[in-house]
C-alpha cells in the first residue's frame, strides 16, 4: 500500500507521516529530504543551484535509504547519514530552487519510486500523489495557515540552534508557496481524490488518527 501525504511547506508532513509509518509499520520517504540533500551537495561542490543539468547530474548520482530509528526517520545518502544540516532555512530555500526544475524532478522521481516500489510505504512531499504515485490507495491533502506553519517552523529551527524571527519565516514560507503552486512542472496541487486536511487548529494525534482510520478502510475494500 502506498500512503501519499502531500501540502505545502511547514504543514506537519513530516511529523504525521512518521508517526503514520510507525504505527503501521511501514517505510517512510521524506522526498523533501531529497531534494534538499541534494540542494546541500550541490552548494557544497559550488554547483550553480540555477544550472538544471548539472543539478539533475548530481542528482543521478545519489543513493538514498531511509530508516526509522528510534522512533525518528533517518536519511542517508550515497552511505552518509544525514541530520539538521539539511534541515536550515538556507538549504530549504535552496531545494526550492532546484526543485523546480524538470530535469531535477525527474532525476529523483525514478529514485523515489524505485524505494516506493519496495513495500508498503508511506511518502510525502510536494507531487506524491498527484505525479510520483497517482494510484496510491490512500492520499492526504495536509495544510495549515501561512501563519500557522511559519510560527511551527520557528519553533524548530530554535529547537536545532538556528537563530529565526517569525515575519522572516514567514515571508519565506510565502514566496516558497508561491514558487512550489507555480512551477511549470509537479506544481503543488491537491489531487481529485485526496483528502484534505487543515492542521492549523488539530493536534497531531487527530490527523494521525484520521490518516490510520483511512488506511484501514482502504486495506479493507
Amino acid at each position: 500500500m502506498i500512503v501519499a501525504i502531500d501540502g505545502p511547506a511547514g504543514a506537519g508532513k513530516s511529523t504525521i507521516a512518521t508517526e503514520v509509518a510507525k504505527h503501521l509499520g511501514y517505510q517512510l520517504i521524506d522526498t523533501g529530504a531529497m531534494y534538499r540533500t541534494l540542494a546541500k551537495r550541490a552548494m557544497d561542490l559550488d554547483i550553480d543551484l540555477k544550472d538544471a543539468s548539472s543539478v539533475a547530474h548530481l542528482a543521478s548520482t545519489l543513493n538514498f535509504k531511509f530508516e526509522l530509528h528510534n522512533g525518528e526517520n533517518t536519511v542517508s545518502c550515497n552511505g552518509e547519514e544525514l541530520g539538521k544540516e539539511i534541515r536550515t532555512a538556507k538549504v530549504s530555500d535552496a531545494s526550492s530552487i532546484v526543485s523546480a526544475f524538470a530535469e531535477v524532478r525527474l532525476a529523483l522521481l525514478e529514485l523515489q519510486r524505485e524505494i516506493g516500489q519496495n513495500g508498503d510505504t508511506v511518502l510525502e512531499g510536494r507531487d506524491i500523489g498527484t505525479v510520483v504515485f497517482p494510484k496510491a490507495e490512500v492520499k492526504i491533502f495536509l495544510t495549515a495557515s501561512a501563519e500557522a506553519r511559519a510560527k511551527r517552523r520557528v519553533a524548530q529551527m530554535r529547537r536545532g540552534g538556528e537563530d529565526s524571527e517569525f515575519e522572516t519565516v514567514l515571508s519565506e514560507i510565502v514566496k516558497r508557496d508561491k514558487r512550489d503552486r507555480t512551477r511549470t512542472m509537479s506544481p503543488l496541487i491537491k489531487a481529485d481524490d485526496a483528502v484534505e486536511v487543515d492542521s492549523t487548529e488539530y493536534e497531531v494525534k487527530e490527523v494521525v488518527d484520521l490518516v490510520l482510520n483511512l488506511v484501514n478502510e482502504r486495506s479493507q475494500q
